[in-house]
């Protein structure tokens, strides 16, 4: 089984900065992908930024030069670096894997989510 721990949500203030980090742990072959997505109140879940195996990203317009994804191959764990931040940011925050795990009758591709974590952005 994976599991994915979030951490690094909290209350900041406008412009403000916060460091999301999501680490992964299982039985997990590779990875395919891991992203970063947010559901506000009363709308559907979003991408936030995501990253390849390739190691390619995407942020979604409205994070754009302000967000910035990394992670760290070595522990499978991801980071969310978030800058300037403002009201329109404020969300519960999710990581998610795209992996190759262990399963009882072989090899398979598994996608897992973290258990939130929320990020409020208020004066």
């Amino acid at each position: 089984q994976v599991q994915l721990v979030e951490s690094g949500g909290g209350v900041v203030q406008p412009g403000g900065s916060l460091r999301l980090s999501c680490a992964a742990s299982g039985s997990i072959r590779s990875i395919a992908g891991m992203g970063w997505y947010r559901q506000a109140p009363g709308k559907q879940r979003e991408l936030v930024a995501t990253a390849s195996s390739g190691g390619g990203t995407n942020y979604a317009d409205s994070v754009k030069g302000r967000f910035t994804f990394s992670r760290v191959n070595t522990n499978n764990t991801m980071y969310l670096q978030m800058n300037s931040l403002n009201a329109e940011d404020t969300a519960v925050y999710y990581c998610n894997l795209k992996a190759l795990v262990d399963g009882f009758w072989g090899p398979r591709l598994g996608d897992y989510w973290g258990q939130g974590t929320q990020v409020t952005v208020s004066s």
